[in-house]
């Protein structure tokens, strides 16, 4: 698997200076954890829950959260559990019976190679529904990359109970493979101020001393916005909601570090349809113009995801990469600005060059490129560069938007 492979061989010659590398669950945690791209979440009780997993593959969805937490209904919970045992079972057998020369009787409706994506996660509500799913999954469990773990704390011991089940999981499978967690940064314990930094100074200690089961650490901003009963609109980003933004910064502060830290997606943007503006809209015509793609422009200023391009560009400024989306049309967006602009990648090449300090102009002659308080950032940009590409020469974002949003 790998991003934009839906494009033509041609198609992303002219877009790709460096195209991004293949993936596979085999990949290197650190590189999967750069790659993740825009997490989709889907509800575990969708009917039609593995063909909904096969056909966000095939349109360029990377990775996949099945949740068993706050989307499901607490009286449907039991049904949506075997909904998820039912679906990675019958992924499994359509995965085998897809190898040349397997006679397995697999449903080829549900045909599924594991390493072409999507990267999936089950989002569990508590330990005991971990080690019951994974027992009830048996060989499927090969098709998860790991748990996805809401309202991650130890001030109550929460989290060393997850990750003492992830272990038992692990130690049970015997082939050496390795599940890992996601956490979501969105207990009560961390967002309000007289607790927050003991939790998470607690948290950062249990996520260090279990580094090798942790991939990444995501923002859950919807259940930190309900701490103070606020949501806000689609004209903000989570930036402007100043009681949540103080949050992430922490959260960074804590566990973004780069010589120790953790990737640290982006939070979910909730909207997705049509509605009334009191803001203008802050997406810049010029860039839309020169490539002839006003159109484009309008789709986006339509489906309202002018303000998510906005709070991506945040995310990125922030520290934050990837983002967690609820709605398949942001899946392009995301992807498209987390590729490595030509400028970035060939100042991060200079820097990363030269270790050895002092500073310089930078080759596209518009900026001061200094070697030692640039070096973590160079390190950081070509990972993402090998994840999602470097873009060609002249090649903008709204290229890459109007490749991904056809």
């Amino acid at each position: 698997m790998r991003h934009f492979s839906f494009l033509s061989d041609e198609h992303a010659s002219r877009l790709f200076h460096i195209a991004p590398q293949e993936l596979s669950l085999a990949s290197a945690p650190a590189v999967l954890a750069v790659a993740l791209g825009a997490t989709l979440y889907t509800p575990a009780d969708r009917p039609n829950l593995a063909q909904d997993i096969r056909k966000q593959a095939s349109r360029g969805c990377l990775s996949m959260v099945i949740c068993l937490e706050d989307s499901i209904a607490d009286d449907a919970v039991d049904s949506a559990e075997t909904n998820v045992v039912d679906t990675l079972t019958r992924l499994h057998a359509g995965s085998a019976g897809s190898r040349p020369g397997s006679d397995s009787g697999s449903d080829p409706d549900v045909a599924f190679h594991s390493d072409e994506g999507p990267l999936l996660f089950v989002r569990v509500r508590t330990p005991e529904q971990m080690l019951s799913l994974a027992r009830r999954c048996g060989n499927a469990l090969d098709l998860l990359v790991g748990f996805v773990i809401p309202k991650f704390e130890n001030e109550t011991g929460r989290a060393q109970q997850f990750l003492d089940a992830l272990h038992e999981i692990n130690a049970s499978r015997g082939d050496g493979r390795r599940l890992r967690i996601m956490p979501i940064m969105e207990s009560p314990l961390m967002i309000h101020g007289e607790t927050r930094a003991r939790t998470l100074s607690g948290v950062c200690d249990v996520l260090q001393a279990n580094r090798d089961d942790v991939l990444a650490v995501r923002v859950g901003a919807t259940d930190m916005s309900s701490a103070f009963g606020l949501r806000r609109s689609r004209d903000l980003t989570i930036y402007d909601v100043k009681v949540v933004a103080s949050v992430i910064g922490d959260i960074v502060n804590m566990l973004g570090r780069p010589d120790n830290g953790f990737v640290i997606s982006g939070p979910v943007w909730e909207h997705y349809s049509n509605s009334e503006r009191v803001l203008r809209p802050l997406l810049r015509r010029t860039p839309f113009a020169d490539a002839n793609e006003m159109p484009l422009r309008d789709r986006i200023l339509t489906a309202n995801l002018d303000g998510l391009i906005r709070e991506i560009e945040l995310d990125l400024a922030n520290g934050l990469l990837g983002k967690t989306v609820i709605h398949p049309t942001h899946v392009p967006l995301v992807h498209a600005m987390c590729v490595v602009s030509h400028e970035e990648y060939v100042d991060a090449l200079e820097i990363a060059g030269k270790n050895g300090g002092g500073a310089s102009a930078s080759p596209y002659g518009n900026k001061m490129n200094e070697m030692k308080p640039h070096q973590a950032w160079a390190g950081q940009t070509l990972l993402r560069a090998a994840a999602f590409g470097v873009a060609a020469e002249n090649i903008t974002y709204v290229d890459l938007l109007e490749a991904s949003m056809n």
